[in-house]
């Protein structure tokens, strides 16, 4: 605990700036599951694939820990670009001590701002901005995040229910279907999601459902 005080109390210029990338580091992985969850495609494609699991029935199948690393690997995919962008213009030239934390904090927030912004309705960012009181704003980079950020996440929200409900229709006429047959044949005891579950495995696998959910979120972005 005194070497860590000593740290930033020294006089030593390399010592002040170890200090500066240890708060740094601390904050970023203190927040870096609010980043990945509202900031980044992380939310739609994880609704997307919840729903798919609901809508076959399966339960817990896949599991949780399959969905979740198929979304996190996803979101780094679809994300590389801005992640690459923060670190060569932000990232790398703070570590070198060409920039302050001020201005790395505004060249790290740009291509972030400019991916949402891009995937943000305009009705979801009005809201925000009307309750925040913000006048007519030139350029996306002069938008707050602390009023883009909810506005990108509604907006995802939306755009992963539209999915989940096109998702949910075949498989819900699957059901209707075997419904309708139980109760012709005077089998109304028998659960028809029972009955159907191994038909809408049938058909999600005969469609290649994985490859074409997976090829629609990519589109997405």
């Amino acid at each position: 605990m005194n070497e860590f005080i000593e740290m930033f109390s020294g006089s030593d210029p390399s010592n002040v700036s170890t200090s500066v990338k240890l708060i740094l580091l601390l904050t970023v992985l203190a927040l870096a599951p609010s980043i990945l969850i509202l900031m980044t495609s992380f939310t739609r494609i994880i609704v997307v694939l919840s729903f798919v699991r609901t809508s076959l029935a399966t339960q817990q199948m896949p599991p949780n820990q399959v969905l979740i690393g198929l979304g996190l690997f996803l979101t780094f995919f679809i994300m590389a670009p801005v992640f690459s962008d923060v670190y060569d213009n932000a990232l790398q030239p703070l570590f070198d001590e060409e920039l302050t934390l001020d201005e790395a904090y505004e060249r790290a927030s740009e291509p972030l701002k400019e991916f949402m912004a891009s995937h943000t309705r305009q009705k979801d960012l009005e809201l925000f901005m009307n309750y925040s009181q913000l006048d007519e704003v030139g350029s996306i980079q002069e938008i707050p995040l602390t009023t883009l950020v909810p506005a990108f996440a509604i907006s995802e929200l939306k755009t992963a229910f539209q999915m989940g409900f096109m998702i949910f229709v075949p498989f819900l006429i699957i059901d209707m279907a075997v419904a309708s047959v139980l109760m012709s044949m005077g089998m109304m005891m028998l659960p028809p999601v029972m009955i159907s579950l191994p038909f809408k495995i049938l058909l999600f696998v005969l469609v290649d459902g994985w490859y074409l959910i997976t090829h629609s979120l990519l589109d997405g972005f």
